[in-house]
C-alpha cells in the first residue's frame, strides 16, 4: 500500500512540473509577441524638393596663354644679355646677342662683292653710253655696240645679285640677335656671357604671358555638351573656382576653349579655363583643383546619407504612413553631396522617411515618433 502511494505523489509533482513549465514558456512567447509588435521608435523628416547645387572637381595645372622656350637661330658665343631674370620684357626687345664669326665674314664679303659690282655697272654704263655715242657718228661696228649693252645688262643682274647676297647675310647676321616674341615675362636665364650655344638645340631662357593664366583640366566625354553651354555663362556666375589646397583663389574663371578632339588615349577632352592673375599670383606649372558648379533648373529630393537602405543593390527608404506603419520605398539615387543625396526617383513631396531606427523595421511594422 505504501508503494502505490508513493507512485502516486510522484506522478502528482511530475505533473505539476510539466504544467508550470508550459505555462512559462507560453508567457515567454508572448512577451516575444508583444515585443514584436510594439511600435519602434524612430526618427523622421517631411521631404521637399529643394534646388541641387553641388561642385564637380577636376585635378587642373596652370599654363600660360602663350610660352616660348627661346633658342639660338645660329651657333657661336653669347657676347651680351640685355634683361634682367623675371622682367617683364616687350615685343621685339633685344635679349641676347651671339657672335657669329662665319655669318659676319660672310656679310662683310658680300658687301665688298657689291661694291666690286657697281663699279663694273659704272664702267659699263660708260662704255654702252661712249659706243652709242660713236654709233651715231658710224665710227663703230654694230657688234661693238650690241657686246656694250650686254654688258650693262650682266653688270646690273650681277649688282643684283650681289645686293641679294648682302641681304641673306645680313639675315644670318641678325641670327645672332635674339628679340622677344612677344610681351611677356622672362625667367632665368640658362646661360651666361662667354657661354657657346648650338642652333636650334641650346635653350637660352623662357618667355611667357602672366595675365590672364590658364588652367588645363580633362573631361569626359559626356561632359562636352555640359561645359559648352557654359561658354555662355557670365563671369559673375562664378562656375569655375580654383582651390590650392584648402585655399581657394580670389578670382573666378571662364571657359577659354575646349579641344577640337578627344584623346584615344584616355577619351577626354582637354578644357581650359582663364582666370584673371592681375597680382601675379599663378604661376605656370603650378597644380591645383577646379570645382564646377552645378545649378540644376529643376529641384531635386535630397535627403540625408544615413536614411537609406541597401538590399542586394537596390536601395529603399522607410516611408511613414498616415496610420504609423513603415513601407519601405524603392528609390534611384543620384549624386551624393557631402553627408546627403539626390533621390532621382521614387519619392513624393511631403513624405516622412525614417532617418533614425529603420535597422529595427521591416514592411509593415508600427513606428513611434
Amino acid at each position: 500500500m505504501k508503494m502505490k502511494t508513493n507512485i502516486y505523489i510522484t506522478s502528482l509533482v511530475a505533473f505539476a512540473s510539466i504544467t508550470l513549465l508550459s505555462c512559462g514558456g507560453g508567457k515567454k512567447d508572448d512577451a516575444k509577441a508583444a515585443a514584436a509588435n510594439a511600435a519602434q521608435p524612430v526618427k523622421t523628416v517631411a521631404i521637399q524638393q529643394s534646388a541641387a547645387v553641388y561642385f564637380d572637381e577636376y585635378p587642373a595645372t596652370i599654363v600660360a596663354q602663350k610660352e616660348v622656350i627661346l633658342t639660338p637661330q645660329a651657333s657661336g658665343t653669347i657676347t651680351g644679355i640685355y634683361f634682367k631674370d623675371g622682367q617683364v620684357v616687350q615685343q621685339g626687345q633685344k635679349l641676347y646677342s651671339i657672335d657669329v664669326p662665319v655669318s659676319n665674314a660672310n656679310y662683310d664679303n658680300a658687301v665688298a662683292n657689291y661694291e666690286v659690282q657697281r663699279a663694273n655697272l659704272v664702267k659699263a654704263e660708260k662704255d654702252a653710253a661712249r659706243y652709242h655715242q660713236l654709233d651715231k657718228q658710224d665710227a663703230i661696228a654694230k657688234q661693238q655696240v650690241d657686246y656694250a649693252d650686254a654688258a650693262l645688262t650682266a653688270a646690273r643682274r650681277q649688282v643684283q645679285a650681289a645686293q641679294a647676297s648682302i641681304n641673306s647675310s645680313k639675315a644670318n647676321v641678325n641670327f645672332g640677335l635674339v628679340v622677344a616674341p612677344f610681351t611677356g615675362t622672362i625667367g632665368i636665364s640658362k646661360v651666361r656671357v662667354g657661354a657657346a650655344v648650338v642652333a636650334g638645340q641650346t635653350q637660352l631662357n623662357t618667355v611667357s604671358t602672366d595675365n590672364p593664366m590658364a588652367a588645363d583640366i580633362n573631361i569626359s566625354q559626356s561632359d562636352v555638351f555640359k561645359f559648352e553651354k557654359m561658354k555662355t555663362k557670365a563671369l559673375s556666375e562664378q562656375l569655375f573656382t580654383l582651390v590650392f589646397g584648402t585655399d581657394p583663389y580670389p578670382e573666378s574663371g571662364k571657359i577659354d576653349i575646349i579641344d577640337r578632339a578627344v584623346d584615344p588615349a584616355t577619351g577626354t577632352v582637354k578644357a581650359r579655363i582663364i582666370f584673371n592673375n592681375k597680382d601675379k599670383m599663378l604661376r605656370s606649372g603650378m597644380t591645383a583643383v577646379i570645382k564646377v558648379k552645378n545649378d540644376h533648373p529643376e529641384p531635386k529630393f535630397i535627403i540625408p546619407n544615413k536614411a537609406l537602405v541597401e538590399q542586394l543593390g537596390e536601395f529603399y527608404v522607410y516611408v511613414v504612413t498616415d496610420s504609423s506603419t513603415a513601407t519601405q520605398k524603392h528609390v534611384v539615387p543620384g549624386r551624393q553631396l557631402g553627408d546627403r543625396i539626390i533621390i532621382n526617383e521614387g519619392l513624393s513631396p511631403g513624405m516622412k522617411i525614417v532617418v533614425e531606427g529603420q535597422q529595427k523595421l521591416k514592411e509593415g511594422a508600427k513606428v513611434k515618433l
